[in-house]
């Protein structure tokens, strides 16, 4: 048999107190999908218990977890979850074949909403990565540079808190909602004001004019002229950055970077108010909404619909389960 080099099998690692682990081998142990399963007793220290691993098909996660979560195990223990990039399983094989649907295609809903915590975090890192976006942005502009902009639009972080509010609604984590549109807020505030600031002392100084501001920039003119291939583009990137976070093929988040003009728009809303263009200010706030809405509506639609699908093949992998145990 081959060595299987791929993302579709998980490794449970559950740490549990001792009353419970009966009852998470059992859960473990009834389903088909899990082809190894191994418990070391009183092996945890903190909290005093056992430890257990069980190898999982991508497919039969969300169960898994759903059921080890109603058991109660997080409460006082821990689910550790992570990929096992290479193995080497007959029954790890036939256990994925058991599971249906692509491992490809599974979403691992515990995985992408701890993502979507992480990435919507408001901390330095993402507000220093908002202010230097913006901050290149405005240069591009002033440059009327496309491969700035380009620079500008990859740099920015905004894409993971922007999917979070998708994740939020469809899992109902209001908390994680507050979280992420604050950030969002505060990030192009702090982003907006930084570069306010920066092209001001620019323009006391004499190195940026106001000719160079409302002179002709056929490479970056779009950015403050928003019309409807602005929201198109922005639903079509954020649905193929969401397939790319919540799939086990990870390779489009590059593209998605630079389609959406969330980060030229705000430093080009900097641009103007530094030097008084109303036009352009509200122009590339409209362009800016346009895309934030865009790209939040196709993140939520994209990720309901997969919640959908994968929710029928939840149901269809308990009647396959079901029968296999029969056997």
């Amino acid at each position: 048999m081959p060595v299987r080099q791929t993302m579709s099998m998980l490794k449970f690692q559950v740490t549990t107190q001792a009353a419970l682990t009966d009852k998470v081998l059992a859960v473990l142990s009834e389903d088909p999908a899990v082809s190894g399963l191994a418990v070391v007793r009183g092996a945890s220290l903190r909290p005093p218990g056992d430890v257990i691993w069980a190898e999982v098909p991508r497919e039969a996660a969300n169960d898994l977890v759903d059921a080890l979560r109603d058991l109660g195990v997080h409460e006082a223990g821990s689910i550790h979850v992570e990929p096992v990039r290479t193995w080497l399983s007959r029954p790890g094989r036939r256990a994925e074949q058991l599971a249906p649907g692509s491992s490809a295609d599974a979403v691992v809903w515990a995985d992408v909403t701890q993502r979507a915590y992480e990435e919507s975090e408001l901390n330095w890192t993402f507000v220093t990565f908002m202010s230097l976006a913006t901050l290149l942005a405005g240069v591009a502009i002033i440059l009327d540079s496309q491969i700035l902009v380009i620079g500008a639009m990859i740099l920015g972080p905004e894409f993971g808190a922007v999917a979070a509010l998708g994740v939020a609604l469809v899992r109902r984590r209001f908390s994680l909602l507050r979280v992420a549109a604050r950030t969002l807020a505060a990030g192009f505030v702090v982003g907006i004001t930084s570069t306010l600031v920066a092209f001001l002392v620019g323009r006391a100084l004499g190195w940026v004019t106001l000719a160079e501001v409302t002179g002709p920039r056929p490479e970056t003119a779009f950015i403050y002229t928003p019309d409807k291939w602005s929201f198109i583009v922005a639903v079509i990137a954020a649905a193929a950055g969401v397939l790319s976070l919540t799939s086990a093929r990870v390779g489009g988040l590059s593209g998605v970077f630079i389609s959406v003009t969330t980060i030229p728009a705000a430093a080009n809303v900097a641009l103007g108010l530094a030097f008084g263009l109303p036009d352009e200010v509200g122009g590339s706030a409209l362009q800016l909404a346009i895309n934030l809405t865009g790209m939040a509506v196709a993140g939520w639609l994209t990720l309901a619909f997969q919640g959908a699908v994968w929710a029928r093949m939840s149901a269809h992998r308990t009647r396959v389960a079901s029968l296999v145990r029969r056997r």
